[in-house]
């Protein structure tokens, strides 16, 4: 079945990203097409004297602030750390061998807890089909405990950028006012494990299990979010988008896939390679949970999924999807207008060569 191609497609079959040092932080790591820059990762402990960690805030509130985005220190940081994670976990499974450090572990029972909290706090009887209200009082629980579950997470050493780090873990959920989830928010959880990162928190060893046991877990942990909550998406593109709430578990999950004997972009919408791969590939798992959640002929439901199994390799399919995410998540003003900045991720421009 032939069907038209967007212009969202079309950037994912047309760009190849560079490679990323194997051994390299995932922080430090310069995102292609941004080479004349380098990010350090600084410890909370070294830096403290010369660090004022601060509770991020808004600066981003028109699209002529677009550019002070985009030449900013945040905006490196973070592409850095998604192009990193993208390169640490190119070619392996959920299911293999990698280094699980105590804060990997911490963190995923951190996410566990927040999930519990759902089942304290059910829907409640209304009205409206969509956006139950009771997700109000679980963001109230979450934003009261956000410090305590963070410092829980990786230590009372880390106390000073706890306020500011955790932050991003509460933008991460959702917001409050629209009952709504979207990209910005999933990017928000990207921000707190970058400032992890930034802060040695984490090392590099922890950047494959960050994205197959952290940010893996975090998915699950949503979207209960998004089915008990009836959570609207926000600024979906409705067929036309990737995926009504999530972007970065397709361009790491297709990363994963890069040089398998088995599954190619053509072999993603058969229901045996889905139902069989989606717990070691989150691509797959983001296909199985499409179809369990949409009705109707894959092509109309996802037409922008189906246009890419068109893609002759995981590789092009791979860096189209970064591609796509600077100019569909990152470069939209919707989005980003939301972001906070700290002093971790500043909005402050990049200097030097």
């Amino acid at each position: 079945m032939e069907t038209s191609k967007s212009s969202e497609e079309q950037n994912v079959s047309s760009e190849q990203t560079q490679p990323v040092a194997e051994n390299s932080n995932p922080v430090t790591s310069e995102p292609s097409e941004q080479k004349n820059t380098e990010v350090t990762s600084q410890s909370a402990s070294s830096t403290e004297t010369s660090t004022q960690y601060r509770v991020p805030t808004k600066e981003i509130f028109e699209p002529n602030d677009l550019k002070k985005w985009e030449e900013s220190e945040a905006y490196r940081d973070l592409m850095g750390f998604i192009t990193g994670i993208n390169e640490a976990v190119k070619g392996k499974k959920v299911a293999d061998s990698y280094p699980v450090s105590q804060t990997i572990e911490n963190l995923v029972a951190m996410i566990d807890k927040m999930s519990k909290w759902i089942d304290e706090i059910p829907p409640i009887d209304q009205p409206q089909r969509f956006g139950n209200k009771a997700f109000r009082d679980y963001f109230k629980r979450v934003k009261e405990n956000a410090e305590a579950l963070v410092s829980e997470a990786i230590g009372d050493e880390f106390q000073a950028c706890i306020p500011e780090i955790s932050t991003y873990l509460v933008e991460s959920i959702g917001n409050d006012t629209r009952i709504d989830y979207g990209s910005g928010h999933e990017l928000a959880f990207a921000a707190f494990l970058c400032c992890l990162f930034k802060v040695e928190a984490l090392s590099s060893e922890d950047a494959v299990a960050v994205a197959l046991r952290v940010f893996e877990r975090y998915l699950e942990f949503v979207r209960k979010l998004q089915t008990v909550y009836r959570m609207e998406p926000a600024g979906s593109h409705g067929v036309w988008s990737l995926d009504d709430f999530q972007f970065l578990p397709f361009m790491w999950g297709s990363s994963q896939l890069i040089g398998h004997k088995r599954i190619f972009p053509k072999s993603f919408v058969n229901p045996d390679i889905y139902e069989h791969f989606a717990k070691d590939y989150m691509f797959l798992g983001c296909i199985k949970y499409i179809n369990q959640v949409k009705t109707g002929p894959f092509a109309e439901h996802s037409n922008q999924l189906w246009n890419i199994s068109g893609v002759p390799h995981w590789e092009k399919v791979n860096s189209g999807f970064i591609k796509m995410y600077k100019a569909e998540v990152l470069g939209k003003c919707p989005v980003i207008q939301h972001f906070l900045f700290g002093s971790l991720l500043p909005i402050t421009p990049v200097t030097g060569t």
